[in-house]
């Protein structure tokens, strides 16, 4: 068995502890009214908790050397959760300079995953690598490609963009917990997190879309 130093199994334990805990408030988020104030604090410390899964998870590849698809997880969580709050405060798709540069930060670190993939080994299966890799690559091309959406047209979009990336950020989270947890059970408790929350966020975002479309007809019915 591989020993390892104290500082690493600190590290190890400060990751688990945030990313379990990250996991318990963003279902605490979820489950409270939206916008309301559990629901703000919640996602507050949720934010904060990521901000330390991404700390530990880069110190465990960069300075620990362990699997460094460890890299693309931390990367995936990290961006969706940090493009989920950036929308959330902006409300707008207009262009940020803070967010391009971190976008293609985290680009380019995806892209030398992939340039040194052959010789970091497949602790996990190649269909659930790759998947998640499309995955940032694509959220990334959206979040450059909205930029070109007129002001009117992308309206509230903002707001479907908030569930959708913080409920990825949780489920990428919830991939990686499930699927170290429980190995033996490969690929299906890798993969199986995903679809939960990708039905998870089109269910919020078919609630709220009719929430507001409803509002929205009222309204115009009172004005009429």
């Amino acid at each position: 068995m591989e020993e390892y130093t104290l500082l690493h199994k600190t590290n190890i334990i400060i990751h688990v502890i945030a990313g379990s805990l990250a996991l318990i408030m963003a279902i605490i988020a979820m489950i409270v009214r939206k916008g309301g104030k559990i629901h703000n604090r919640s996602g507050q410390i949720f934010l904060i908790l990521i901000a330390f899964v991404i700390a530990t998870g880069l110190i465990g590849v960069f300075v620990f050397k362990v699997n460094t698809f460890l890299l693309v997880i931390t990367l995936l969580s990290g961006y969706e959760a940090y493009s989920g709050y950036r929308i959330l405060k902006l409300k707008s798709n207009t262009p940020k300079i803070q967010d391009i540069l971190v976008a293609l930060l985290t680009l380019t670190s995806g892209i030398y995953f992939l340039y040194y993939f052959k010789s970091i080994g497949m602790y996990w299966a190649p269909v659930i690598i790759y998947s998640t890799v499309g995955t940032l690559f694509l959220l990334i091309t959206y979040d450059f490609l909205r930029y070109a959406i007129p002001a009117k047209r992308y309206g509230k979009m903002w707001l479907y963009e908030h569930i959708y990336k913080m409920v990825a950020a949780f489920t990428a989270l919830l991939s990686a917990f499930v699927g170290t947890v429980l190995p033996q059970y490969h690929p299906y408790s890798q993969f199986l997190p995903s679809i939960l929350g990708t039905l998870l966020a089109i269910g919020f975002i078919v609630y709220f879309y009719r929430k507001n479309h409803r509002r929205e007809n009222e309204i115009s019915k009172k004005i009429s």
